[in-house]
């Protein structure tokens, strides 16, 4: 039993150690020609393993990945890096991982000690998709974050008197860069390349797949199909993402009392305990033993 026990705690101390080392390196970065900043951003070991990537495309293109392939193709556009790593060097980095775990977990399970390997392989199998979810995620977040403020400055703008575009392109070169502003731009600079208004829209509301942006602009293309103006509808846009956003606040600090209670009863309470009911006993056994 107390095997067993060391062996769990020394595998999930491998798996927080691994988890701490991947985001460590996930924020090296290195000097890069410009054309190289995107690639900068993906973690180092997926730049590691990017260039030997391709050799993988003759199990990547298989038919039996077609729907996988194309439910990945979504993620890697939502989370951002769809000009940067394509759906078959995504799968290429999961099959070099797959194979450095499985060697590891040979090595260790000719060793004796199998757990680790296990743990270590099911890590480097899961760490690709896990790490694109978590991309999205937080980009999703900070969208919904700035959302709302660009909406409020758009109305002013439209109130003003100036039209969608111009006001866009105002707001635009003016705040501070994020991935709202960014993927705005990117929409802005397809606009002016000749893209409709109403199809560069709905490119952005698919490219991210992000519920309230994806609202908003089936309000404005609404809006636009139909000849309405759209300064009221941008007011009252912005002021339901503002609530959402102030109830998701609420709900995460309700959750809060909740999330705390698992360390609190696993590290804290046995510590107390120890403190206080260790001296007790301590003494306790004196007296008996006298």
């Amino acid at each position: 039993m107390f095997t067993i026990l060391a062996s769990f705690c020394m595998g999930g101390a491998v798996f927080c150690l691994f988890m701490l080392l991947a985001d460590l390196l996930g924020k090296v970065e290195v000097d890069t020609p410009p054309e190289e900043l995107e690639i900068r951003k993906l973690p180092l070991i997926f730049r590691i393993c990017l260039p030997l990537a391709g050799n993988f495309t003759f199990i990547t293109k298989k038919e039996f990945l077609n729907i996988s392939r194309r439910n990945t193709a979504e993620m890697i556009q939502s989370a951002g890096f769809d000009q940067t790593l394509s759906v078959d060097q995504f799968y290429g980095i999961r099959i070099m991982l797959g194979i450095l775990g499985g060697l590891f977990l040979i090595l260790v399970t000719a060793g004796g000690k199998p757990l680790p390997g296990i743990l270590f392989f099911l890590v480097m199998i899961l760490y690709p998709t896990t790490w694109l979810k978590k991309t999205i995620r937080l980009r999703h977040l900070s969208i919904l974050k700035a959302l709302p403020n660009v909406l409020d400055l758009l109305t002013l703008s439209v109130e003003a008197g100036k039209d969608f575009l111009t006001s866009l392109r105002d707001i635009l070169a003016r705040r501070p860069e994020d991935i709202l502003g960014s993927e705005l731009k990117r929409t802005l600079h397809e606009i002016q390349l000749g893209k409709q208004r109403q199809t560069a829209l709905r490119d952005l509301s698919e490219r991210l797949h992000h519920p309230e942006l994806t609202s908003v602009i089936n309000a404005i293309v609404q809006a636009d199909e139909l000849g309405v103006g759209i300064g009221q509808l941008l007011r009252i846009q912005g002021d339901q993402l503002r609530q959402k956003r102030f109830a998701r606040a609420e709900t995460l600090a309700n959750e809060a009392p909740v999330k705390i209670l698992f360390p609190v009863v696993l590290f804290i309470f046995p510590s107390v305990f120890i403190i206080l009911i260790a001296p007790i006993l301590y003494q306790a056994m004196q007296t008996l033993s006298v």
